[in-house]
């Protein structure tokens, strides 16, 4: 095994990893004890599920809280910090527990695991972000006890509290209660700790690290800035969609206060980025609003973080791009700095596959799944934007999916959890083929 592995490139380690946690938790999620009593669990509805809780996307054929025991519900938790912090970063720790130094290929997979620029701040990253997301996903869960212990119990009202930060923070959208979680709307508190969470998970470490170290290096990288600037204008903008769009959620206003109304607007314009979490019924949203979603969804979160999607940074590049090439510019300036062709090219590619990648597998799901009278092809594209982006919103699709769509989701959701690039370097076993010559150059209309 270790002579096949010193074989492997990291891309081909990382996805390789990811595979294995994922057959191992469908395996340990067909055993009785993970199961409540007199349920039967089919193995590709496990294995559906272990890939959404490992890719963090929390689409599910079969009810969560209803499904799986206590048991069943804690290897859940743990697929979902796997697939949220990456399982290299556990095998990272394993090794510092055991004493071992990291070798080249190890410092490699966890630079590729976390889109780092360089090698030399692996370990101290590393262990940043077990350090981090701990204290986030613990503070988290203390804040949401004294809502949940009165409403739930003393037991259960802790490990709903915990259950909820770590699906929250994982930006995974499994949620563990007895019902939907439309009750939280009328609840403003949980849903303040809940966005604050799924913000905290979509920013990503490096962002994090940046900004706590503020004070002490008085300058916060390119990439954090782009990133910020990008995520409060998409939330931002959404808020002020949904609020014309919906009427300021118009529909519940027989059951909720205008205040309610807004923080679930608000939170409307949050939960997209990949977080899932469908506090306000999807069914009652006009179709503005739900290609709004699909268009949050698509972008997702930032690189390194919990997050699925195209992400900030890619959707601001290509901006930036555009409005230079609208002045005649040639270079992309941002804040003082330019962004290199490499990485804008990057940007275009992977903004193009996507695309190209979302509308080939609609267009095999729309052949293979039966779209119920009354409903058009967004039935369809909303569930693989969904699962692309490991966000997990869906419009009814995924219970009822053939067996031939469950494998097709479940490739969407770890090739979104992967990323492209991965998938493409280590599956595909593309390779980048630098030339030695140049073409002459010729001009082709465009527009």
């Amino acid at each position: 095994m270790r002579k096949l592995l010193s074989k492997m490139t990291p891309p081909q380690i990382l996805t390789l990893g990811f595979l294995v946690i994922i057959f191992a938790g469908a395996g340990i999620l067909m055993l009785p004890i993970s199961q409540k009593a007199g349920v039967t669990v089919h193995y590709m509805d496990a294995l559906f599920t272990a890939v959404s809780a490992t890719a963090i996307t929390g689409l599910t054929v079969l009810d969560t809280a209803s499904t799986w025991s206590l048991f069943g519900h804690i290897v859940l938790l743990v697929m979902i910090e796997i697939g949220a912090l990456g399982f290299m970063t556990f095998a990272v720790l394993l090794f510092a527990i055991t004493g071992q130094r990291l070798d080249l290929k190890a410092r490699l997979m966890a630079q590729q695991a976390l889109n780092l620029g360089s090698l030399a701040d692996v370990k101290s990253v590393l262990s940043y972000v077990f350090s981090l997301s701990a204290v986030i996903q613990l503070l988290g869960a203390v804040l949401m006890m004294p809502d949940f212990i009165p409403r739930f119990g003393a037991s259960h009202g802790i490990f709903l509290s915990i259950a909820s930060s770590i699906s929250a923070f994982g930006n995974a959208g499994f949620t563990f209660f007895d019902e939907p979680v439309f009750f939280i709307r009328n609840d403003p508190y949980i849903l303040v700790v809940w966005m604050l969470l799924i913000s905290a998970g979509s920013l990503g470490f490096l962002v994090w690290r940046d900004l706590l170290l503020y004070r002490k290096q008085r300058r916060l990288s390119l990439h954090t800035r782009v990133a910020l600037h990008v995520s409060a204008w998409l939330t931002g903008l959404a808020f002020v969609f949904f609020l014309f769009t919906e009427k300021v959620l118009t529909p519940l206003a027989g059951s909720t206060s205008l205040w309610h109304r807004i923080m679930d607007t608000l939170f409307l314009a949050v939960v997209p980025r990949t977080a899932g979490l469908e506090v306000v019924p999807l069914r009652d949203l006009t179709a503005a609003s739900l290609m709004i979603i699909m268009l949050l969804m698509f972008v997702g979160g930032t690189p390194g973080s919990t997050s699925g999607g195209i992400k900030t940074t890619t959707l601001g590049i290509l901006w930036l791009q555009s409005m230079a090439a609208l002045r005649g510019q040639e270079q992309v300036n941002f804040g003082g700095r330019r962004f290199s062709q490499k990485v804008v090219i990057k940007a275009m590619m992977l903004a193009v596959i996507s695309i190209v990648f979302v509308i080939g597998v609609s267009l095999f799901l729309s052949i293979t799944e039966t779209i119920p009278k009354g409903e058009g092809l967004e039935y369809i594209v909303f569930e693989v934007i969904s699962a692309f982006s490991t966000t997990g919103f869906s419009l009814g699709l995924t219970p009822h999916l053939t067996t031939l769509g469950k494998i097709v989701i479940m490739m969407v959701m770890f090739i979104g959890r992967v990323g492209l690039y991965t998938v493409m370097f280590s599956v595909m076993n593309i390779r980048e083929k630098p030339t030695s010559f140049q073409y002459p150059t010729e001009e082709v209309i465009i527009g």
